[in-house]
């Protein structure tokens, strides 16, 4: 998967199209991502402890890596390349070149 957690990426699929958000946490396994306030869902807590009241939670759910795509900080949303620079295998946007 060439998306990776730190990544700002734009969602350009489903309910929260046209958002941009950095990606939280990767799930290389189902291809999902977990991307910072996009597909938040209310979750009913119970309380755990003596300390955590229970209530409503909004919780960021996984998303598919195909609705998303990377920003590249020059030219805006992009695919990604590879390229070998210096003996290390790094990223590089598709429209400009540059290293992502």
């Amino acid at each position: 998967m060439k998306i990776r957690v730190g990544d700002t990426v734009k969602v350009i699929s489903g309910k929260d199209v046209g958002k941009e958000s950095k990606v939280a946490r990767v799930f290389n396994k189902n291809n999902k991502v977990i991307v910072e306030n996009i597909a938040t869902a209310k979750r009913h807590t119970r309380p755990s402890t003596q300390g955590q009241p229970g209530g409503i939670v909004d919780r960021d759910m996984p998303i598919d890596v195909s609705n998303v795509m990377i920003v590249c900080k020059k030219c805006g949303p992009t695919r990604i390349g590879s390229s070998m620079i210096d003996d290390k295998k790094t990223r590089v946007c598709r429209k400009c070149g540059g290293e992502l």
